[in-house]
C-alpha cells in the first residue's frame, strides 16, 4: 500500500511535514484503512524536537496533527466519492487547526497518529486526530481542510 502523500503531484509535494520533495522535511507517511475509515501515521521524534528535557515540542505535535489531517482528508474524500488517489490525486490545505495538549508527550517512543473524517462536504473535510505515545493519548486535534484546486495560490 502506498502512503497518501506519495500520491501528491510534485507541485504540491514540498510541505515541511509531509512533502516527499522537501529534503529537510519530516516525510510523514499516512495510510488509510478503508474498512475502519481511519488513517494512521507513525513518527519518532528526534532529540532536537525537545520542548523541555524528555518531552516533545508542542509545535512539532501541532505540525504532525496538521499534516496527518491533510492526508486523512484526501483519503476520506477519495473514499467517499469512490475515487482512486493514483488516478485522481487530491490535496488539501488547512483552514483551521485546533490542538488540545492532554498531557506531556514523552520524547523517545514512536508516536502514532490516528485520524477520522467527521465531515466530508464538497471541498471541505473536517478531521479529528489523536496522537499516542505508546498507549497514552497525549494530543487531540481537529482540522478543517479545504481541497486545493488548479491555480491554487495564483
Amino acid at each position: 500500500m502506498k502512503a497518501i502523500q506519495l500520491h501528491y503531484p510534485p507541485e504540491w509535494a514540498h510541505c515541511y511535514g509531509c512533502g516527499y520533495l522537501n529534503p529537510m522535511g519530516l516525510h510523514l507517511q499516512t495510510y488509510w484503512n478503508r474498512e475502519r475509515k481511519e488513517s494512521r501515521t507513525a513518527f519518532t521524534p528526534s532529540p532536537h524536537h525537545t520542548a523541555i528535557p524528555g518531552f516533545v515540542y508542542g509545535g512539532l505535535l501541532a505540525s504532525l496533527v496538521d499534516c496527518h489531517a491533510t492526508a486523512t482528508a484526501a483519503a476520506a474524500k477519495a473514499d467517499a466519492e469512490g475515487l482512486d488517489l493514483e488516478k485522481t490525486p487530491l490535496r488539501f490545505v488547512t483552514a483551521s487547526l485546533k490542538v488540545d495538549y492532554l498531557k506531556p508527550t514523552p520524547l523517545g517512543p514512536e508516536l502514532v497518529l490516528v485520524g477520522r473524517a467527521r465531515e466530508v462536504k464538497g471541498r471541505k473535510v473536517v478531521v479529528e486526530a489523536e496522537v499516542y505515545a505508546g498507549e497514552a493519548l497525549t494530543v487531540r486535534g481537529e482540522a478543517v481542510l479545504v481541497q486545493i484546486t488548479e491555480g491554487f495560490g495564483g
